[in-house]
């Protein structure tokens, strides 16, 4: 997949699903097994778990990218340093696919997830996509993995759904608890307790679940009240299923 001099090469977003290979579209699975420039965000020090996803598809020759996140956890989110940080980051790694464009290269990027959900690849988008070729290929999110993996529908007839980050303080995540019919909550982590408070002040914990990796070899799922860690780990959702009408 290359393009001439004159011609910029094109940006693919590419969103890899959940985490089981076989979940892949078509597409996405043809652009991965063809890629000639491959990047990735990982954390420091670890393979990334999109690359891990992949890995029997790439090409041998395929250059690989790696974009190594400069902090995670280690500013808090409110600090204004940790804006600055991450977006010095994410300008760097914007230069380097932009000169591969701009060589004619085409450039995969390897998305968890669905690139416009929730995904760092959106940073990548918004610098790029005015002046480059882009190209999104979305893909199952994971939340839809972790509710399949409960194996009950998680809204019914006229239910309303609201997607939740543990990151919100307690008295929001307790209103939107109270007022939702059903509830996806990502970004656990160490906010797992504050979200179990929040559950049992509006009287829900009972109906929820945690699933750990879904659609992974990992894949874990039981019921909240019965998940005894302090904190979560990255890959985990809890979901709260909706009970509206069923003729």
């Amino acid at each position: 997949m290359t393009g001439t001099a004159a011609q910029k090469g094109t940006i693919y977003g590419v969103g890899l699903g959940p985490g089981a290979v076989d979940l892949l579209s078509v597409r996405a699975d043809r652009l991965v097994r063809n890629a000639r420039h491959v990047a990735f965000f990982r954390k420091a020090g670890r393979p990334g778990k999109a690359r891990q996803i992949v890995a029997d598809l790439l090409p041998a020759a395929a250059v690989e990218f790696a974009m190594e996140y400069p902090v995670t956890t280690e500013i808090p989110l409110s600090d204004p340093r940790y804006a600055e940080v991450l977006s010095a980051f994410y300008e760097i790694c914007t230069a380097r696919i932009r000169s591969l464009s701009e060589a004619g290269e085409d450039v995969i990027v390897l998305c968890e997830g669905d690139p416009f959900f929730y995904g760092s690849f959106m940073h990548l988008y918004r610098r790029l996509h005015t002046d480059y070729p882009v190209e999104v290929i979305p893909a199952i999110t994971g939340m839809s993995a972790a509710w399949t993996a409960t194996g009950q529908p998680i809204t019914w007839g006229d239910d309303t759904l609201s997607v939740l980050m543990g990151t919100l303080d307690e008295a929001e995540l307790s209103k939107w608890f109270a007022e939702t019919d059903a509830a996806v909550v990502m970004k656990i982590g160490r906010n797992l307790q504050k979200i179990k408070r929040a559950l049992i002040t509006v009287g829900r914990m009972e109906e929820a679940f945690m699933v750990e990796c879904a659609a992974m070899p990992t894949q874990k799922v039981c019921r909240l009240v019965d998940y005894d860690n302090n904190r979560a780990p990255y890959f985990s959702i809890i979901i709260l299923h909706g009970q509206g009408r069923a003729p």
